[in-house]
């Protein structure tokens, strides 16, 4: 039986390169509650939303086709086992079209039988097909502002 990690895809009418820019501007779309850099492999970074955090560390990065994050720690307030998140991965990986650009994002981990699988598959829904596809498309996220 095939794993069911979290998938969600867009497909937006930008260059690759131009798409993996905006994706690596995790301010841009995520939260503003941003540090660090997800620039280059070895980039750490952190996304925080009031006691929820997530550190992260970029394992691969392919401009304009690949980027890899690996959760290195993190706290989930709202439910039990805080730590579920920690090692998995954000895989991003991009193909163009003529005048398009598909993004594919799985995080791997993110399995329907884990606790937060729910609440964080609508949250990843809205960040990617609301406030990253808006960024793409209209130079402006819907990131939160905790």
């Amino acid at each position: 039986m095939k794993q069911q990690d979290y998938h969600n895809s867009i497909t937006v009418p930008l260059s690759a390169n131009s798409a993996f820019e905006n994706i690596i501007n995790v301010a841009g779309w995520w939260t503003a509650s941003f540090k660090g850099s997800a620039q280059k492999v070895n980039d750490t970074f952190s996304v925080n939303f009031g006691k929820t955090y997530v550190n992260f560390k970029v394992i691969e990065t392919v401009p304009g086709k690949k980027a890899v994050w690996l959760v290195t720690d993190c706290y989930l307030d709202w439910i039990n086992n805080k730590t579920e998140w920690k090692n998995t991965k954000i895989v991003w990986e991009m193909s163009s079209k003529v005048n398009e650009t598909k993004i594919d994002m799985t995080h791997l981990g993110l399995l329907p039988e884990v606790e937060c699988y729910i609440d964080c598959k609508k949250g990843w829904n809205f960040y990617i097909e609301k406030s990253l596809f808006k960024l793409l498309t209209e130079n402006k996220g819907l990131p939160d502002q905790g």
